[in-house]
């Protein structure tokens, strides 16, 4: 026992420690906000924060990945919170997890497989972009002091590591921004212009919610889409960091996991949430490995919110700002940009498609569904290619030699191939270098022989493989 806890929690202390603490230092503002998008009070994205890291570093299955209160969640919540009000929110989050713990028991984390690489390499550069972008209403009306503490942020950032990598580096350029902009009395936005930070812990509440078939048909629909959005962005998430440690995840406890977490987010008075790419690049990219760092990230969050509360409010937004700048920078496969012109023109336009739904629209649901459509269509389009070959024996019998694969997209094509009225009275058709698919290739096959018999011909089947065949008997 304590060598699988030690596997999956201790081996990486100092580094998880420090990366820890610097996600909770980011995400701080980044829950407010998106309280204050949905339109409820910012302490209940604190504490959604807080619970979900707390629990997903127990029931997840990526390690070192932070979730936590999200954009794309809280502007699905923004409608039901001002018609209904906070406690059917409340109840949409716990309905929620529930939803998502029952799609990892019927393990829909494998549908990850589907997705394209040129779809996530779109969605790794769209939030890359979207991140970016968010930063930019923090300058609006700001002064020269806002625009040199981004500057020091960065220069701290990118330059500490040069000298030492014993602490993660955007956490010392948030300590001293913050003692800069304390001791100096700098005229800057800080957290504490962001909403108001309650030193009060988050308590058991059941929601003020009236169960009933009117109520459940209010809150089944946002539900179902917060679950849908946060999968996709948990699971793009975990492949990333996957990728991005060289490690592997177990998909299907993260989605149950993620549901287990938002269950205890709603009953503790938070909202429901997922995997942040922001936040977990900075975790990876600080150090952070292990289950420990997003334990650590989360109580440190609640810490903050406790004990230092009034430093907090004091942490200046253009340190953090700094920090995202970071995440941003890190986040973007530039590599993408030089390989763009190399790689096939439809994977390009998948990859350019996914990018601009997902800007636009800030919603990744639509646009990863939206890149995995468009992929699927032009891989359809390309294996709708069925032709055949003929040849006449000696007897006189003719011999169709199909190549292609066989399925919905190709039986009015498979069915067009032959030359019913003057072929001769034995004709054969070579299934060698063909795959038989589903019920609409069989019933092509059927309908081509059936064509046949009319005319008083005979039909020999040969080369089906030992799968074309089964699913050929099964459906005659």
């Amino acid at each position: 026992m304590y060598g699988k806890w030690k596997d999956s929690w201790f081996f990486n202390v100092r580094k998880d420690v420090l990366s820890g603490i610097t996600v909770a230092l980011a995400l701080i503002p980044e829950a407010i906000a998106f309280s204050i998008l949905a339109g409820v009070d910012p302490m209940v994205g604190l504490y959604a924060s807080f619970i979900i890291a707390l629990v997903i570093s127990f029931t997840g299955g990526r390690m070192g990945m932070i979730s936590a209160a999200t954009g794309a969640m809280a502007s699905l919540m923004g409608p039901l919170v001002a018609k209904y009000g906070i406690e059917y929110l409340f109840a949409a989050s716990i309905l929620t997890g529930i939803i998502q713990y029952l799609m990892g028991v019927f393990k829909f984390g494998k549908f990850i497989t589907f997705i394209p690489h040129s779809v996530v390499i779109g969605f790794v550069n769209a939030l890359a972009i979207i991140i970016f972008l968010a930063q930019l209403p923090s300058f609006a009306g700001a002064g020269w002091q806002m625009y040199a503490m981004v500057a020091g942020t960065l220069v701290i950032v990118y330059g500490l590591p040069r000298i030492t990598k014993a602490v993660p580096s955007a956490l010392v350029a948030i300590i001293v921004m913050t003692i800069i902009s304390i001791n100096l009395h700098l005229d800057v936005r800080t957290v504490g212009d962001m909403g108001e930070i309650t030193q009060t812990l988050p308590f058991f509440h059941v929601p003020d919610f009236h169960l009933s078939l009117q109520a459940i048909g209010v809150i089944l629909p946002i539900s179902l889409a917060l679950a849908v959005v946060g999968i996709t962005e948990s699971l793009m998430t975990a492949t990333i960091v996957d990728e991005m440690t060289e490690t592997k995840s177990d998909k299907n406890k993260e989605v149950r996991g993620q549901g287990i977490a938002n269950v205890f987010s709603g009953f503790f008075g938070g909202m429901a949430g997922c995997a942040m790419i922001g936040q977990t690049v900075i975790n990876v990219k600080s150090g952070g490995r292990s289950r420990l760092s997003t334990f650590v990230s989360g109580v440190f969050l609640l810490f903050l919110i406790m004990v230092l509360g009034n430093v907090v409010k004091q942490i200046p937004m253009g340190a953090l700002v700094g920090v995202m700048f970071m995440v941003s920078i890190g986040t973007f496969d530039w590599k993408s940009l030089r390989t763009i012109a190399k790689i096939p023109r439809s994977d390009a336009l998948v990859m350019v498609i996914t990018v601009a739904i997902v800007v636009a629209t800030s919603n990744l649901a639509i646009g990863v569904l939206s890149g995995v459509t468009l992929s699927a269509l032009i891989f359809g389009w390309r294996s709708a290619k069925i032709k055949a070959f003929t040849s006449i024996d000696a007897n006189g019998a003719k011999t169709y030699r199909v190549s292609g694969q066989l399925f919905f997209g190709t039986m009015t094509y498979f069915i067009d191939l032959f030359d019913y009225r003057n072929d001769p009275e034995t004709i054969t058709i070579d299934f060698s270098s063909s795959h038989v698919w589903d019920h609409s290739a069989v019933t092509a096959i059927a309908k081509t022989i059936a064509k046949y018999e009319q005319l008083g011909k005979t039909v020999i089947c040969i080369g089906l493989n030992e799968e074309s065949k089964l699913l050929v008997k099964q459906a005659s």
